[in-house]
């Protein structure tokens, strides 16, 4: 039996409880139906085989979600930052027992490739302990001394919070949302995107069954106009993090204005990678091509935007090109493949139609540009990785997020018009920044609109540092301690330590 054909029998045995029971709500400890009974269909990109029905939860099952989190905060509020400490330890080693599970179901859910799928679940685990061991200091403030004064500050749970997750990667997204609300003292309602629920249903399910308390965590899947909608609105949700597109974030900040919702939002991006001509060239093409073609593109850090110096332009597009057409394509459980299906057909015409707007616009299609039709990946939703040259910034494939496996290249003649040319965009949430000078290094990042930054290397994350995007792509920042900003209040007390003159009013 091939590695492919082992892969998906143990797909199959994994997904035969969905297959049977489908994806409940899951509320206040308990696997739950949607209140009037509305399901929805889950479907595989890899063949639009179904996977799995899905509760199709309403405002009355958000109702009773924040309820049930609302019930839970004070006891999970109370308890030490040890004691969250050591159950989310235990989180995470059910995880990495899990792993395997974990990656196969979102394989088949989201069509994205078990090479980078293997990782993403033990990710999940890292999330976990990575803000397990800052929860006892979750609450840890500062000193400031002031005359006959001393201020002491602190962090408190902000209370029971929304967490909006993508389809994208969705379990190590869900767990860099939800693990540091835990670590903070938060009880979470989790809405996971409709178009790949299955993995939220196992996280909530690996949590509890090592020991977090009923009502802590809350799922209730459902769509984004009835479900997103009522869980932004609600009056006991007091926060709201959210994973996804910018008009959606839009939506989610006026749905919440009512309630003064605290907001945190990771939007979508058009990131640039810049290549000066001082650069190490293979290492740059390499990384331009992993940050675009990974994950299916399906990313919001994707370097999708390639600006290349003038005079190693048409050299360095070509070098792309060639290992664009080399990336394997196929079955996500395939260990060979690195391009996998794209999420859903909607998703899949959406990506295709760029490929029309580029040639009206004039562009070359350098390499890939279409559906790819062959054997049993006909299919499903394969798209080639593409690259467009002669492209120009004021085109649309240079300013709108595809979201999809497609790489937009552009000359620029200096530094000037590079820098011009990268901040020429609605979005600023990564950068990526090839070159040898130091000097050139400091200063460009300097002026690029962009919440994160990386000088010669690919996306590589350390976990303590903030993770977010200016402009249209987000509000706020994850990571480290910046993640328990968002999740607690911070408080100040004054102690008096003199006599301080005291004005009477009268008398």
């Amino acid at each position: 039996m091939s590695d492919l054909a082992a892969n998906i029998a143990r797909a199959k045995s994994y997904l035969a409880r969905f297959h049977q029971d489908g994806v409940m709500n899951h509320i206040g400890g308990e696997s739950v139906a949607a209140a009037d009974g509305l399901t929805f269909q889950s479907v595989s990109p890899v063949d639009m085989e179904p996977l799995a029905t899905v509760a199709r939860g309403t405002a009355a099952d958000i109702d009773r979600a924040a309820k049930a989190a609302k019930a839970a905060f004070p006891a999970w509020a109370a308890m030490s930052g040890e004691a969250r400490k050591a159950l989310l330890h235990r989180i995470a080693d059910a995880i990495v027992r899990r792993a395997e599970e974990i990656a196969f179901v979102e394989c088949m859910d989201t069509g994205q490739a078990l090479k980078f799928m293997s990782k993403a679940a033990l990710r999940g685990a890292e999330n976990f302990r990575f803000f397990a061991d800052r929860a006892p200091e979750a609450r840890d403030g500062r000193t400031l001394r002031a005359p006959d004064q001393v201020n002491m500050t602190t962090r408190v749970p902000i209370g029971p919070v929304g967490i909006i997750t993508p389809w994208n990667t969705p379990f190590m997204l869900s767990t860099w949302k939800i693990a540091p609300a835990l670590a903070a003292g938060c009880t979470v309602v989790h809405k996971p995107a409709e178009l790949s629920p299955l993995s939220a249903r196992l996280l909530v399910e690996i949590a509890e069954e090592a020991g977090l308390p009923k009502g802590v965590w809350n799922l209730v899947n459902g769509f984004g106009e009835d479900a997103g909608r009522a869980l932004t609105e609600h009056p006991d949700i007091k926060a709201i993090g959210f994973v996804g597109e910018s008009r959606t974030g839009s939506m989610i900040m006026r749905q919440g204005a009512d309630t003064l919702k605290r907001v945190h939002f990771e939007l979508g991006g058009k990131n640039p990678v810049i290549v000066f001509a001082d650069a190490d060239l293979e290492r740059a093409a390499d990384a331009a091509v992993f940050m675009i073609y990974s994950l299916n593109g399906e990313r919001c850090t994707s370097s999708s935007r390639l600006l290349v110096e003038e005079s190693i332009h048409d050299a360095f597009t070509a070098t792309v090109a060639e290992k664009a057409r080399r990336i394997p394509i196929g079955h996500p459980l395939d260990p060979k493949t690195v391009i996998g299906p794209l999420i859903h057909p909607d998703h899949e015409k959406k990506v295709l139609s760029y490929v029309d707007a580029a040639r009206r616009e004039g562009a070359t299609i350098a390499a890939g540009g279409a559906k790819v039709t062959t054997g049993d990946l006909g299919r499903g939703c394969y798209v080639e990785p593409t690259l467009f040259t002669n492209a120009r910034n004021d085109m649309r494939i240079a300013q709108e997020e595809i979201f999809g496996p497609v790489l937009t290249a552009i000359p620029f003649r200096d530094e000037a018009e590079a820098l011009a040319l990268a901040n020429d965009v609605h979005y600023g949430l990564t950068g990526y920044l090839w070159t040898s000078d130091v000097t050139r290094a400091f200063r460009f990042t300097d002026a690029l609109q962009a919440g994160m930054i990386w000088v010669n290397s690919e996306n590589v994350r350390h976990l303590p540092t903030p993770f977010g995007g200016i402009k249209n792509s987000g509000i706020g920042r994850d990571g480290g301690d910046w993640s328990f900003d968002f999740y607690m209040e911070t408080k100040n007390v004054a102690f008096a330590t003199g006599a301080h003159a005291i004005a009477r009013l009268g008398g």
